[in-house]
């Protein structure tokens, strides 16, 4: 295993013990500044590590019954770039607003390991909509949107 995947594999396991435990300063260290997150809920992606982290917060206020259900890893091209970079994809399941959620979390890995952009996609629609709304509603109080 190379170096580069090492550090990845790390980086998923922290990321998923940071979640798990809510734990919003054991997450930024795992961004990079620039790290890009993907929202099925906006078309432009959030941008910098600490807009991300804003978004973490309310992300982490927002779910209920947050829990990872299945983990693969591997390569994929990002969005940004069109690199292929060392990847991870994270299932997840949770309830927002009543409305259970299944989705994956998609994380590219930079050359330190750290998580360079996010993709997140959840289905069913009714979700994402419910979702959405919470998310807004959070981003308006903490004066991110």
């Amino acid at each position: 295993m190379t170096t580069e995947v090492v550090a990845s594999v790390d980086t998923v396991d922290r990321f998923r013990a940071a979640v798990d435990a809510r734990d919003l300063a054991a997450l930024e260290d795992l961004f990079t500044e620039g790290v890009r997150l993907y929202s099925p809920v906006k078309f432009t992606p959030f941008e910098g590590r600490a807009m991300v982290m804003g978004l973490f917060g309310v992300l982490l206020r927002t779910f209920e019954d947050f829990r990872y259900v299945g983990e693969y890893s591997g390569a994929a091209q990002t969005s940004a770039e069109g690199v292929t970079l060392p990847s991870a994809v994270l299932v997840f399941r949770a309830t927002v607003g009543g409305k259970e959620i299944h989705g994956i979390d998609l994380l590219h890995f930079g050359e330190d390991g750290r998580i360079k952009e996010f993709t997140v996609m959840v289905r069913p629609r009714s979700a994402v909509e419910a979702l959405g709304e919470a998310v807004l509603k959070g981003l308006v109080a903490e004066g991110l949107a």
